[in-house]
């Protein structure tokens, strides 16, 4: 009995977790987005006008959806049980070969909760 209710548990929490799906991105280049990755061949910048305007429907989105839809971030930052944040580079980082730094990349923050959904989206410079 104990076997079966848990074997129930986790095809509900797997079922539920396989619904995320990729959310409308207006007219950001997706392709563009997921190939340049930690924002080496500046093809995210190019989209920077259209994130802004609809950057805020991506709250409330879960986390594998955001996965779906821009590809795997370039770096995850854990702050603590309750919070995570999501980097994008939209400039190049200094995982870019050749990329000497003189100040920091900008980039898009997708602030996750506790529940794994976004709860703040920024684009900015400076790190959370």
């Amino acid at each position: 009995m104990k076997n079966s209710v848990l074997l129930i548990a986790l095809f509900l929490f797997g079922w539920l977790s396989s619904c995320s799906s990729a959310v409308e991105a207006g007219k950001i280049n997706l392709d563009n987005w997921k190939s340049d990755r930690y924002g080496c061949k500046g093809l995210r910048m190019q989209d920077i006008e259209e994130f802004r305007t609809i950057k805020n429907q991506f709250l409330g989105i879960d986390n594998q959806a955001l996965i779906k839809t821009f590809g795997r971030p370039d770096r995850v930052e854990l702050v603590d049980k309750s919070q995570s944040f999501f980097f994008y580079f939209l400039e190049p980082s200094s995982d870019c070969a050749g990329v000497e730094q003189k100040k920091e990349p900008l980039r898009v923050l997708f602030r996750m909760n506790a529940l794994s959904k976004v709860s703040e989206v920024t684009v900015t410079d400076l790190n959370p």
